[in-house]
């Protein structure tokens, strides 16, 4: 499968090496480059790429608000965060809007090349030193929490609430369609239906709604 990939950064020698890098890598297709979030929403839309790589600074609206916007759309494309910030609120900010993997800009070509494939499949991935502080941070959480009530879960249908489930569990939009033996788009539908019944903006919300809900256990 070739990953449609579109790249928004604000400085051109990011955006031309980035294209020039991804161009020579078989499976990943640049389909455009712009340092502008409202053409990149305007670009997904018309383009419908699997893997938007941003920044978070952009013309017009920032890379977060970019992020946020792209994930009410029906089927939003999967994001991966290239900066070069890794401060704790732009990591919370960037993992609650709603991107997929995060990554600083003193990232390997390789790394990059590996995040895009990840992302694509519905996984997450992070730059190393923001993966331990997250590790860190919940191994100082504690062990056992009570499931705090949420009356908007029993509307979900069994459908939404299995594939919520799955999701809730690690598996990505691909596997959950391979297990449930339906489309990628019906999964990514019923997932939309679910962050609206939910009212929650993303997958990392919806994750965390599902543990914090009882919906699903901590193994």
């Amino acid at each position: 499968m070739t990953i449609r990939t579109l790249i928004c950064d604000e400085l051109p020698v990011i955006r031309d090496g980035m294209r020039t890098l991804l161009d020579a890598v078989p499976d990943i297709d640049v389909i455009d480059t712009t340092d502008n979030g409202m053409e990149a929403i305007v670009l997904v839309r018309t383009e419908r790429p699997d893997v938007v790589v941003t920044d978070l600074n952009l013309r017009t609206i920032s890379g977060l608000e970019l992020i946020r916007r792209l994930g009410k759309e029906v089927s939003p494309p999967h994001i991966v965060v290239f900066t070069g910030s890794d401060a704790d609120k732009t990591v919370s900010d960037v993992l609650h809007a709603g991107a997929s993997c995060l990554l600083c800009k003193d990232a390997s070509p390789q790394e990059l090349i590996s995040a895009i494939r990840a992302a694509a499949e519905g996984r997450t991935v992070l730059a190393p030193d923001i993966a331990q502080r997250l590790v860190t941070w919940f191994r100082e959480q504690p062990d056992i929490m009570e499931p705090e009530p949420c009356p908007e879960v029993t509307d979900l249908t069994p459908r939404e609430r299995e594939v919520t489930q799955m999701v809730a569990r690690g598996m990505s939009t691909e596997e959950v369609a391979r297990a449930l033996t339906i489309g990628v788009a019906t999964v990514r539908t019923h997932l939309y239906r679910v962050r609206t019944k939910l009212g929650v903006r993303d997958r990392a919300e919806l994750v965390s709604l599902a543990y914090r809900c009882g919906l699903i256990q901590p193994a």
